[in-house]
């Protein structure tokens, strides 16, 4: 169907399915079960399926730098968390004189530094914070530690302390707190190819989100000790039930799911269903085994293996060269499907991640049923590359 809709388009290009979109996002609303969902706009990146998210009932967002956090305020976007510390001065100045976006923009902080560099913008009034806590978990007897390596405040004295410094400052305001178990959220529990991580995951993930619900409840009393909190963010899209079930957590931060990228396809608990596509031209047909298509070394982020490889789904039997895999210029395919490939088909395939896709595009196709019904820009189509 999505082919049939998008027969005549010249390759490469991006597609979206509503239909698929729309479904992940009731899933969302079902798994978390009433507890309000935060948007990640990182993992979109199109701000006409930002506002369609937001329609269906996600609340506020979560950007991923303030310059991306003033632009869609100047749009008149409201309820914008920056996810990550920010350290570009230019930006705090803008935010400093802008009473508008102060009240539409909350900043993350997690030590002095940030304080100081938000004061030394001289705000014409107070500026929103967020402390983002550390949801890693450090295993008995110092053996490692499981989690993003985030932020330096793990232990709820630590949390309060850092509160205390804050309300002490005229020139901030104690908005939230956030803690963002990627151990959990942004791992899936069955990774192919490795049967004693399979055995091990679920195990090592239950006995983190056991320990970190206990020190988030813990950390969120202390903290209301010395101020109110507007908000209590957690989790992400692979975490969404179990980080709504606590009773310390008043949001679930998630979007990747959204797009149903192939990382996702690893989760026992749910399964997406894909979303997001980009589509490449058949340019070469090296032997009558091989066909070659045009770019595609879409690799995503984080650390490397077959994982962070984009993956050819239609049609079905192709696979990537082990020696070139995804590359700049070309992306050789292989499997019974390519001796069928012919210079100029199409070859659709899925990113291992969400809104990195929209990097590659300046826009995408939106599809719903058998019929292209929109084309609108990426972040990137409106001129807008934050990172």
């Amino acid at each position: 169907m999505l082919q049939n809709a998008t027969f005549g388009l010249d390759a490469p290009f991006a597609v979206i399915d509503l239909d698929a979109f729309d479904a992940n996002t009731t899933d969302f609303m079902r798994r978390a079960r009433g507890v309000p969902l935060r948007l990640a706009s990182k993992s979109l990146r199109v701000r006409t399926l930002q506002a369609r998210a937001l329609k269906a009932g996600f609340r506020g967002q979560l950007c991923f730098t303030l310059p991306e956090a003033l632009w869609l305020a100047s749009l008149g976007w409201d309820d914008l968390v920056v996810g990550y510390p920010t350290v570009d001065r230019g930006a705090l100045r803008r935010l400093a004189e802008d009473p508008e976006a102060r009240a539409r923009i909350t900043v993350m902080v997690d030590c002095a530094e940030h304080l100081d560099l938000i004061t030394a913008a001289k705000p014409g009034g107070p500026v929103k914070v967020c402390i983002d806590v550390d949801a890693g978990w450090r295993v008995p007897g110092g053996l490692m530690t499981l989690g993003p390596k985030r932020s330096p405040l793990h232990d709820p004295s630590q949390v309060e302390a850092f509160a205390r410094t804050i309300v002490a400052r005229e020139d901030l305001e104690l908005d939230g707190l956030m803690a963002y178990e990627g151990q959990i959220a942004g791992v899936g529990d069955r990774p192919p190819g490795r049967p004693l991580m399979r055995l091990a995951l679920p195990v090592l993930q239950a006995l983190s989100a056991r320990e970190l619900a206990r020190r988030r409840a813990e950390v969120v009393d202390a903290v209301r000790s010395v101020a109110p909190l507007r908000f209590v963010n957690g989790g992400g899209t692979g975490s969404i039930e179990r980080t709504a079930a606590e009773p310390a957590v008043t949001e679930v931060a998630a979007g990747s799911g959204l797009y149903g990228p192939t990382l996702f396809d690893t989760y026992r608990a749910f399964r997406p269903t894909p979303a997001a596509f980009f589509v490449l031209p058949v340019v070469r047909k090296t032997t009558p085994k091989l066909a070659t298509a045009l770019g595609g070394g879409y690799i995503a982020s984080g650390a490397p293996g077959k994982d962070r490889l984009p993956r050819p789904v239609l049609p079905a039997g192709l696979k990537l060269d082990a020696l070139e895999a995804a590359g700049e210029v070309q992306t050789p395919l292989l499997g019974r499907a390519a001796t069928e490939l012919q210079v100029g088909d199409q070859v659709w395939f899925r990113h291992a991640k969400a809104g990195e896709l929209c990097e590659r595009f300046d826009e995408v196709h939106l599809v719903q049923g058998d019929k292209v019904v929109d084309t609108v820009p990426t972040y990137r189509g409106e001129g807008k590359t934050f990172l």
